[in-house]
This record gives structure tokens, C-alpha cells and sequence, in this order.
């Protein structure tokens, strides 16, 4: 029997440390399975999450996705079993292969103008590409919509993050009803980070959710990525790294 990939998508408001949380679980990942195939998601227009795992981006799903809205705004006509092929052909042009794991960059937002149709071929081209990994973490931009509409429908596992904050708890709050609506997934969990007092933590309730992970401010993860290095330099015993490799546990990917 083929072994379902599991695929991890972290999501959260913005500025509560989603790349990097997603950059630890990459490497944990690696370390604990090198035999498997693993790939990096970067959901974010910002691209933040290349640079958390030390990665040269040379190429993004929109600019596929750019080129293949150009040739029809110029004229060429083409079957869409033409479009779906050309975009699957040309998606191993941004997918980095990195020595433990593959990386692909998402890209900017969506341009003015709706090309509905593009998108879905190329959703269903990531789709077939995740399927080829047994592990995909994806670091998805505020939000889970546009996981859903340019990545994939169904996850395994859904990790939402936050701060103490109460806004930061209502967005994966809501973040939550709207997966519960749009998408489908096997094991939820939240993380609380940057926690500055343990206690208030403790008080933090998220309805039909379980807390995987707290994890305390990082002053070691910030003064790392001052210096412009990637989590793979990160200590073992790094706060940041130590969190992520609970929350897998507790979720069960570790």
C-alpha cells in the first residue's frame, strides 16, 4: 500500500513567528527521517521562508503561473490539457533541491484579473507534486484561504500559531472556521510563541483545539537570524527548535 505524504500547513496571524516555526519543523524533519523525501512550502508573497532554511530562490509558482497567463493574453489559443501539461513540465523549474530537502516558492499575490482556470491546473499540479514527498510543511500567508485556492485542499495536519495575544487568538480562532468550512484535515493543533509570562499562557483556551506547544520569547533564534544565518545553524537546544519538535511530537509527525 503507497504511504500517505503527510502534509503540515502552519498558519496564523501575521508576526507571530509562522516562518519560522515552519523552517524548524524542515529540519527536524530532516534529521529524523533522512531517508524521506521532504519539501518546503513557502506560502508567503515575502518569501521569508527561503531565507529561514538558507535557500536561493531563483523562481516562484506566479511567475509559472505569469507565463502561462501571458501566452493566453497573446493570443495562444490552447486546450487546457495543453496548459495543465505545460505547467506541470515547467513546475520542476521552481523547485529548488536542496541536499535534505526541496523547496518551491509560491510568489507574489494574485495580479489584477482572474485567471480561475490557470490557477486550478496549477493547484492540481502542486497537488500531484506533494503527493511524490512523504513530507510537505507548508508556511502559509495569514490566513488558510490561500492555501486552499493555489496549493491544496485537504492537509493532514493543521498547525495554527500565535502569540499571547487576544488578537492573535481570535484570528486562529477563526482561521479554524474557515478550514472546518473549506478544507479538510486529520489532526489540528495550536502553538502559543514569543510567550512572555507562562502563566497567561496557561489561561488561553482555543475551542476544539488542543495546545501542542508553548514556546518562550527566543532571544537565541532572533540574534541567529540577525546574523543572517538559517535555522539549520540553530542549537539543538534552541527554544524555537525545542517548541516545533514538541508540537510534532504531541501531533504525532515525530
Amino acid at each position: 500500500m503507497e504511504k500517505e505524504s503527510k502534509i503540515i500547513t502552519v498558519a496564523g496571524k501575521g508576526g507571530v513567528g509562522k516562518t519560522s516555526l515552519s523552517a524548524c519543523m524542515v529540519r527536524l524533519l530532516t534529521e529524523a527521517y533522512p531517508d524521506s523525501k521532504i519539501l518546503a512550502i513557502d506560502a508567503d508573497p515575502a518569501v521569508g521562508l527561503s531565507v529561514a532554511l538558507g535557500v536561493d530562490v531563483k523562481m516562484t509558482l506566479d511567475d509559472i503561473r505569469m507565463g502561462v497567463v501571458d501566452s493566453v493574453e497573446n493570443g495562444e489559443a490552447r486546450e487546457a490539457l495543453e496548459l495543465l501539461s505545460e505547467a506541470r513540465f515547467r513546475i520542476f523549474d521552481a523547485l529548488v533541491e536542496e541536499e535534505k530537502f526541496a523547496f518551491l516558492a509560491i510568489g507574489r499575490p494574485e495580479s489584477s484579473g482572474c485567471y480561475c482556470k490557470v490557477n486550478s491546473y496549477l493547484k492540481e499540479v502542486i497537488g500531484i507534486l506533494a503527493n511524490s514527498f512523504d513530507y510537505v510543511v507548508i508556511d502559509g500567508e495569514a490566513g488558510i484561504e490561500q492555501i486552499q485556492r493555489r496549493v491544496m485542499e485537504k492537509v493532514t495536519h493543521l498547525v495554527l500559531v500565535s502569540d499571547q495575544s487576544k488578537k492573535g487568538i481570535q484570528v486562529i480562532n477563526t482561521i479554524k472556521g474557515v478550514a472546518d468550512d473549506l478544507i479538510e484535515y486529520e489532526k489540528i493543533g495550536a502553538v502559543i510563541n514569543r510567550m512572555t509570562n507562562p502563566e497567561l499562557a496557561d489561561l488561553i483556551e482555543i475551542p476544539g483545539v488542543d495546545v501542542v506547544a508553548k514556546i518562550p520569547a527566543d532571544t537565541e533564534f532572533a540574534a541567529n537570524d540577525i546574523r543572517g544565518r538559517s535555522v539549520m545553524q540553530l542549537p539543538a537546544d534552541d527554544a524555537l527548535l525545542m517548541g516545533a519538535k514538541e508540537a510534532l511530537t504531541n501531533m504525532g509527525i515525530l
